[in-house]
């Protein structure tokens, strides 16, 4: 029988030794997922774009309610650290200064995808949904749509819905609704959907 090598998976500590070690810095756009350091694709004007815009919308929607958290560390467990592009937080007054959040401190994770959607639909979905994120967004730039999903169950979240651009997203942790052209702008899509 062939033997065959395993894969030698780092915990968020060692992760973390790394960077102090300067093997990885602060130009390194990696995050941990499943024990292993993961790249991330760069970033496209239409992506960032996309989250300031929604970072503007959003913390002037939710106020008190939430922290509108971008593209920070979430402290999934000791093998998954991911950055999403967009975390409503629980609102905390120190802003999570003496830790970084954890599953029980997300309300809504969101991620924009353009070239990433395979990747956060196969490899996000079931992260957020295992470590019990209530709500997870994948803002499909392609389509001008949001994907919606709730309730985790396992590896997947048992409600799906898409938002089309003229659409609007409630928000339920604050009772407000939002609309989708809102948080993605216009583009030459927009006449996308239903």
């Amino acid at each position: 029988m062939p033997i065959q090598p395993s894969r030698r998976l780092i915990n968020v500590e060692e992760y973390y030794s790394m960077a102090e070690a300067g093997i990885l810095t602060d130009k390194d756009r990696v995050e941990l997922i499943h024990g292993e350091i993961l790249e991330m694709s760069p970033i496209g004007s239409r992506h960032a774009s996309v989250v300031m815009r929604m970072n503007n919308v959003l913390s002037e929607l939710i106020k008190k309610d939430a922290i509108v958290n971008i593209q920070n560390p979430i402290r999934i467990n000791d093998l998954n650290e991911p950055e999403p592009d967009i975390t409503l937080l629980k609102y905390q007054n120190d802003y999570y200064a003496d830790h970084h959040p954890q599953p029980k401190d997300v309300r809504i994770v969101i991620e924009v995808s353009d070239s990433t959607y395979a990747y956060d639909k196969e490899i996000k979905l079931p992260l957020y949904a295992s470590a019990r994120l209530p709500e997870y967004w994948i803002i499909n730039l392609e389509k001008s749509e949001i994907e919606v999903y709730k309730t985790p169950s396992g590896n997947r979240y048992k409600k799906m819905e898409i938002f089309y651009y003229d659409d609007e997203i409630r928000i339920d942790f604050c009772s407000r609704l939002i609309k989708v052209k809102s948080l993605i702008g216009t583009n030459d899509r927009s006449s996308n959907g239903k």
